[in-house]
């Protein structure tokens, strides 16, 4: 309990109250404009979060992770646009809500249903870290650098997994990005690795820019060579409390929502388009009226909300225990990690157990002042939608180059931004996936640095999985792409 106290204690400082207020208001303003999401304005934060305090920078990117999926269902409700791709599947119900005068109860549902799924996580990962506490110190006895490496490896094969219709896509997108964080001087041995003689590839490419560079400069590009879209104005009738006596009506719903995307969040890999669509056919199969899904059902639109909303605390999970990233957004705040000198993983439990209570406690009061600033300013945040493509797209191309040049005043690090978001923009025209890129750089990092930390205790390749902990993943890495090859085959069969 001192720790929980402690953890709370950090948080009563001005400068920290300031950035959880910024980072809420501001992910709501961000997810209500559909093309930029959360990955995006974090990777435009990034380059700020150098000159702040560690648990400032975190509660910022924080609020923006929490808050931009309440601001994403707003466009997705009432105009068939998601504000975030993970609000695609509230469009489906919500929209329908929308087109026969049901806007405000459509808002209203889906606020509440993601406050319940939010708070559903946070309050489980918060339990957890008080009775378990003392045990997870213990953690860091049981993962060697053997271990780790093998849990970082699972993490890219989930990731791989993942992406069902371009497997091979992912691979090579993943692989590029382990290429990537090759590039550089070893400090230790001073071998040069694809530095080519060049005197700006010895320090390696700085994660912030490859970042800024594959999301925010390539949607920048994607929205200017764009067509400004002309959305139809929907307008608000009633209240938007009315949502949270309505999902008192659909517990279960709402209860196995918000408990498939806390379990799909602790995965890596995997987050919040697995675990929307098992709630979403969850909440179909158990509906009694299941035709109704899909024009305006609103079991489907509370699945949908409350299982993404409880996948950011839970994808904490991963990055605070093992240090693995289980999507590019937990990716990008290992950044910060960094930075701040706090190595992620099974030691934080035993050298800064506050700082994680510190961090559960921020996600918790995230999604109170959403809610509340929600349910007041909706009308206004809802306005966001209409600003032209083009302007927002400069306006994105502007503060990125000034964020990577402002972290070392390097006009190399803008050439190399600029670069990656060349590379993003032809991946998003091919409709190819972003975020293998940036799992590959972090995972490919951490699995390089313990494969060779612990090479003298490596012969042979069984020497990787000769330990209980390592052997265990090693088994579950063979049962996925078992089962992955079993699926992609029984698909296969079925189309022909």
């Amino acid at each position: 309990m001192e720790a929980f106290w402690t953890g709370l204690d950090n948080l009563a400082s001005l400068p920290v109250l300031v950035a959880i207020l910024i980072g809420s208001v501001g992910g709501l303003a961000i997810g209500a404009v559909p093309g930029i999401g959360p990955a995006i304005a974090i990777a435009i934060l990034l380059p700020a979060t150098v000159f702040l305090d560690d648990l400032v920078s975190l509660v910022l990117l924080l609020g923006v992770y929490g808050s931009s999926m309440y601001g994403g269902a707003i466009p997705a409700i009432l105009i068939n646009t998601p504000g975030t791709p993970v609000n695609a599947l509230t469009t489906y119900d919500g929209y329908a809500m929308t087109r026969r005068g049901e806007a405000a109860r459509g808002l209203s549902l889906a606020y509440s249903a993601s406050f319940f799924g939010g708070c559903f996580s946070i309050l489980l990962g918060l339990s957890a870290l008080m009775l378990f506490g003392p045990y997870l110190r213990d953690l860091g006895a049981l993962f060697g650098q053997r271990d780790i490496f093998m849990a970082a490896a699972l993490g890219a094969v989930l990731l791989i997994a993942a992406h069902r219709k371009t497997m091979g896509i992912a691979a090579l997108l993943f692989g590029f990005g382990c290429l990537i964080s090759l590039v550089g001087r070893q400090s230790l041995k001073q071998i040069d690795r694809y530095t080519f003689e060049i005197e700006y590839l010895y320090p390696g490419f700085n994660l912030i820019v490859v970042i800024v560079g594959i999301f925010a400069i390539s949607q920048a590009l994607f929205l200017l060579t764009g067509k400004d879209a002309d959305p139809p104005e929907a307008r608000l009738h009633g209240g938007l409390l009315r949502g949270f006596g309505e999902l008192r009506k659909h517990p279960a719903v709402a209860t196995i929502s918000a408990g498939y995307g806390t379990i799909m969040g602790i995965i890596p890999g995997v987050g919040e388009f697995v675990a929307q669509f098992f709630s979403y056919s969850t909440a179909r199969a158990m509906s009694k009226e299941p035709g109704q899904f899909g024009r305006g059902a609103p079991d489907g639109l509370i699945a949908s909300e409350a299982s993404n909303n409880a996948v950011p605390a839970a994808a904490m999970v991963p990055l605070l225990a093992l240090g693995v990233p289980g999507e590019a957004l937990t990716a990008m705040m290992m950044v910060v990690f960094f930075d701040a000198g706090i190595k992620p993983g099974p030691d934080i439990f035993e050298n800064n157990p506050d700082f994680l209570f510190s961090l559960f406690i921020a996600l918790l009061i995230i999604n109170v002042l959403v809610i509340l600033t929600l349910l007041i300013s909706t009308k206004w945040i809802a306005k966001i939608i209409y600003v032209p493509n083009r302007l927002l797209g400069a306006f994105i191309l502007i503060l990125a180059f000034v964020g990577v040049f402002s972290i070392r005043n390097s006009f190399a690090d803008c050439m190399f931004a600029a670069g990656f978001g060349f590379v993003g923009f032809v991946l998003r025209r091919l409709d190819w996936p972003l975020v293998p890129i940036v799992l590959g750089l972090v995972l490919g990092s951490i699995m390089i640095e313990k494969l060779t930390a612990g090479s003298g205790q490596i012969k042979t390749v069984f020497d990787l999985v000769n330990r209980p902990v390592a052997g265990t993943l090693f088994v579950v890495i063979l049962i996925v792409i078992g089962v992955t090859i079993i699926q992609s085959l029984r698909t296969k069969r079925f189309e022909h």
